[in-house]
């Protein structure tokens, strides 16, 4: 049976101060909990006793049979989905030396979670282990964001830090995607360096656009035809993360 203090306790960590406090984030549903149950350590698991059942080796600190209607309190899902779970946030070590010997990427104000976490898969589907975010990028724990990953948050390595004082550190070379840039699909693109996709409105910041080697720009079709004025950040991710692994294949 779940307590109201553990319910609280759940409940606590839709809150960044929060989970940076117990260094903890929630994950619900079976495929995401799934996903994260080999890769994360798990403080606290609560499911059904349909879903432990079907899942007799699960390893927690903690695990705790509820029923739907304790479920329901505890979830902060609309529709839950049978369990949900508390996992230790990973902390990782950023390496200048890994990143000058892989293709990375660097995101520069992201702000919508779901794009974060749509963005953390992309990179996970390209074999992409690292993702940098600027300190005003969405939280990579917010809820929405661990939703949006699909499990990727437990396989690529995100960091945070001042995205200006990094680059000037590594020496690999730094490709962004502006309305001023070159056909991504006229270009030679290298199997290293690091790929920068800035905010959904404001685009690469000036301070970060200043220090990017390569401006890339990824073209509508036919160009004379007047189209939608630009795509998503992270419709625009998988377009310039594809383009540079096909040129590898």
């Amino acid at each position: 049976m779940l307590s109201k203090a553990k319910i609280k306790w759940i409940h606590s960590l839709e809150m960044k101060k929060f989970r940076n406090e117990y260094g903890l984030f929630l994950a619900e549903g079976h495929k995401l909990v799934g996903d994260l149950l080999p890769l994360l350590s798990c403080r606290f698991l609560a499911a059904t006793p349909k879903w432990l059942a079907q899942h007799p080796a699960v390893k927690a600190d903690e695990i705790c049979e509820v029923n739907d209607e304790e479920l329901r309190r505890a979830s902060i899902q609309q529709h839950p989905q049978e369990v949900l779970a508390v996992f230790e946030i990973p902390q990782h070590q950023l390496s200048i030396d890994e990143l000058n010997n892989s293709l990375s990427l660097a995101l520069d104000g992201v702000q919508d979670p779901g794009n974060l976490g749509t963005i953390i898969r992309i990179a996970d589907w390209f074999g992409i282990e690292n993702v940098i975010c600027s300190k005003d990028t969405v939280d990579a724990y917010n809820p929405k964001t661990i939703q949006a990953s699909m499990g990727a948050i437990g396989r690529v390595k995100v960091h945070y830090g001042v995205l200006p004082e990094l680059f000037k550190q590594v020496q690999v070379p730094l490709f962004g995607t502006f309305l001023e840039g070159e056909n991504i699909y006229r270009k030679t693109l290298p199997a290293q360096g690091i790929i920068v996709m800035g905010n959904e409105g404001k685009g690469v910041s000036k301070e970060v656009a200043a220090l990017v080697d390569e401006k890339l720009f990824i073209p509508n079709f036919p160009l004379e035809r007047q189209g939608s004025e630009s795509l998503n950040v992270s419709t625009a991710t998988a377009i310039v993360c594809s383009e540079f692994r096909r040129r590898i294949q």
